[in-house]
């Protein structure tokens, strides 16, 4: 005989509770860090939209006049100078970052020093912005006794050239520096990247006759995909807000030749004393973080990180 499973219920006067969200207690923990974000996220944004519509002539906020800043600086030259040096930075900074990084990365876990070389490749990120751009101002330096790259170059005959002191090569100049300070940032994160693809898979792939081209654009490429594309995002608001090595380098010159849109901000502020305009340029900053910023949290959502 089997024994029949008997229903127990539960006694009359006592309910059965279901377990259900309590707000009260939700806002209580987040509201630490709500605050946090009103008063340092929240309420500077406005602030600086307040302060973008009004004259704002040495620091008196007294007189608005609406989308005139914004104006005025469309038609100022070194301000539209500095939008296009920025694209210059993010294409080809960005590009040319993430190219050597996932290079040196693939290469480096095909050998057997490879702690040794992201180790050397990630020293530069070890150095403060202004003190690279002091080391590299040397490098570039005119006179071929004093800069390296003159005196290397001195060797087959060629230059010296004004590397920091002609408009025709300075953003170039500038744009290398960034390159070589941030490539051993973007080689130790693919690199990580890298050993969560299965070996189960690149195995398979060499069995059915991929070479390593192949392997590498067909199948490296695509799994890093995400990694590479935080990355990118990473390294674009860098370059947004990219100040300290145009400024210990070159100071925005020769002329205006050198000068992004946050030294353009810090001329407006600082120097010109014109407030009004410095807000708006950070405003225009903003502007241009927001569909970076949106597009990162789109991809995050569509995809899962290797």
């Amino acid at each position: 005989m089997t024994a029949t499973p008997v229903m127990v219920s539960p006694p009359r006067g006592r309910r059965v509770r279901h377990e259900r969200t309590g707000w009260g207690t939700v806002l209580l923990f987040l509201a630490p860090a709500l605050i946090l974000v009103a008063i340092f996220l929240v309420y500077p944004v406005f602030s600086t939209l307040r302060m973008s519509i009004d004259r704002g002539l040495g620091g008196n906020f007294t007189r608005i006049v609406g989308l005139d800043n914004y104006i005025s600086l469309l038609q100022t030259p070194s301000f539209v100078g500095s939008i296009v040096n920025n694209v210059l930075w993010i294409v080809f900074y960005t590009t040319f970052v993430i190219l050597f990084g996932l290079g040196i990365a693939v290469v480096a876990m095909r050998v057997r020093y490879e702690a040794t070389i992201k180790a050397i490749v990630f020293l530069p990120m070890a150095i403060a912005a202004t003190a690279l751009g002091v080391i590299w101002a040397f490098v570039y330096a005119t006179d071929p006794n004093i800069g390296l790259l003159n005196a290397i170059l001195g060797i087959v005959r060629v230059g010296p050239v004004s590397w920091l002191g002609d408009p025709s090569y300075v953003n170039a100049a500038l744009i290398a520096v960034g390159i070589w300070g941030s490539t051993g940032f973007a080689t130790v994160i693919l690199s990580a990247a890298l050993k969560g693809i299965p070996t189960e898979v690149l195995e398979a792939a060499r069995t059915d006759g991929a070479n390593e081209f192949q392997i590498f654009w067909r199948i490296i490429v695509p799994m890093v995909s995400l990694p590479i594309s935080v990355l990118a995002v990473t390294l674009i608001v860098n370059v947004i807000k990219l100040f300290d090595i145009p400024y210990v380098m070159t100071g925005g010159g020769p002329g205006n030749a050198s000068r992004v849109i946050a030294f353009e901000m810090y001329k407006q502020d600082f120097s010109a004393g014109q407030f009004g305009k410095a807000a708006a340029v950070a405003v225009v900053m903003l502007i241009l973080l927001i569909p970076v910023m949106a597009f990162n949290v789109r991809r995050f959502r569509s995809s899962a990180v290797v």
